[in-house]
């Protein structure tokens, strides 16, 4: 057994953690087998003790303890006792001794096609194909191993229509997880109903999907760079928040019983046009709060933010009220939540940390991230090449859009790695984060000939 990284074992056995563990103990190191059949923690219990637990692959592929080995009065002897539960066990059985109770159901290969080529979604395929994207097939043929597919057709939309969608709902799965919450799947709804020390919160999943005109993707809105791009932030980009979010409301996700009693948030994702989560962000807390908020610099270099109400949106023919927190059953949405960073190259770059990476190719993350001088006008630029030595989490760049009106207000210890906004009595945002936020950015991928 060789020591790795805690970002390894989060990525391979992180799903099979309870919330509960917090309670008991903390973990103190990680380690995997050369062979890849077994990964091990040691955990350093309440009353100082340490606990051997080696994890082994159950007949789904999902890492799930086969033993727990507890009393340890130092690390040196846990190790200990790891090594030697490999190495009694390295001419058994191994399938009867990682065989769970409950361990009904084949794996499922996601990545081999289970429609025609032709039906296949163009980013699925540069997924499952191209050398850039290893690290990130790694990561998520790990986690779909403890998704559980309510609907029964996951890998079908996956490879198809629904790429996008999936692709949303597993970044939110991998990021309710690093939270530290059990998760339910209901059926039929919502999408998630997470647990944790902290409380529960119920989550529907949505995203922004691009317009189709008589069958075919319809233009982009998008001004040339030389084009005044105001009407298009301030009204087009909200009212393509605005759809999916009075969908969603119009469902009312919030009576199923699982959810009685819990906040309630929606999880919004754009994807109408190329890289439009990029830009888009801003246009979302106008239209959730409808107020605009517009900003100048004194004199003295002081940076003043004045909120401007917005009554509506309007685009061409089109136009919505603005103010989705203001509308009626709003109240049960306690939360919206968004992420400019869930796409695939999170996954790419999350798999590069926890050590999936291939010699032949770089990645290279940029972007920008709120500056913390409150004077600040602009964001900060930063780049970064990622390694095992990266520090990204899955809630980078989470952003919390608080509901004010919230019949069941969500406790921000439930997301702990997501920055908080909340609407103040003066129409000012109040943001609280555990370090700058992300707010938007791209990876770079070089495949080395």
């Amino acid at each position: 057994m060789y020591p790795i990284s805690r970002a390894r074992f989060e990525a391979l056995a992180g799903y099979s953690r309870l919330p509960s563990a917090a309670q008991f103990g903390r973990e103190f190191a990680w380690y995997e087998s050369e062979d890849g059949r077994f990964v091990a923690t040691i955990v350093v219990d309440t009353d100082g003790e340490f606990v051997a637990i080696v994890l082994a692959p159950d007949m789904q592929e999902r890492l799930r303890a086969v033993t727990a080995d507890p009393g340890h009065l130092d690390a040196a002897s846990a190790q200990t006792a790891i090594e030697r539960f490999v190495a009694a066990n390295a001419n058994s059985d191994y399938d009867e001794l990682r065989r769970q109770d409950d361990d009904t159901r084949a794996p499922v290969d996601f990545f081999t096609p289970v429609v025609k080529a032709s039906r296949l979604h163009r980013d699925f395929r540069s997924l499952a194909e191209n050398r850039g994207y290893v690290p990130a097939r790694a990561v998520i043929e790990r986690m779909m191993r403890w998704y559980d597919d309510v609907d029964g057709n996951f890998v079908e939309q996956f490879q198809t229509t629904g790429f996008d969608a999936r692709m949303w709902e597993l970044y939110l799965f991998a990021a309710l997880k690093e939270s530290n919450l059990a998760i339910d799947r209901p059926n039929p709804a919502p999408d998630f109903l997470a647990s944790g020390l902290a409380g529960t919160l119920a989550i529907e999943a949505t995203t922004i999907n691009p317009s189709v005109v008589d069958g075919k993707p319809a233009p982009s809105a998008r001004p040339a760079p030389a084009e005044d791009a105001s009407a298009y932030r301030h009204h087009y980009l909200p009212i393509r928040y605005a759809g999916p979010l009075t969908s969603k409301l119009g469902k009312k996700d919030w009576l199923h019983s699982d959810v009685a009693g819990h906040p309630f948030a929606i999880a919004i994702q754009d994807f109408h046009d190329y890289m439009s989560m990029t830009y888009s962000g801003s246009a979302l807390p106008e239209y959730l709060y409808g107020l605009r908020h517009e900003s100048h610099t004194d004199p003295s270099g002081h940076l003043n933010v004045t909120p401007v109400r917005v009554e509506q949106h309007r685009w061409n023919n089109k136009k919505v009220d603005s103010g989705f927190f203001n509308q009626p059953d709003a109240e049960n949405v306690s939360a919206v939540i968004f992420n400019a960073l869930g796409t695939i190259s999170k996954f790419d770059r999350m798999g590069v940390q926890a050590g999936f990476g291939r010699d032949d190719v770089e990645l290279v993350h940029l972007g920008t991230v709120a500056d913390p001088d409150v004077d600040a006008s602009a964001p900060q630029m930063f780049r970064e090449v990622v390694s095992t030595q990266s520090k990204e989490l899955w809630g980078d760049g989470m952003h919390v859009f608080h509901n004010p009106h919230a019949l069941h207000p969500l406790d921000p210890r439930v997301l702990p790695y997501a920055a908080h906004h909340r609407l103040r009595a003066d129409g000012q945002l109040e943001t609280n984060a555990r370090k700058p936020p992300l707010i938007a950015s791209q990876t770079e991928i070089a495949v080395k000939t």
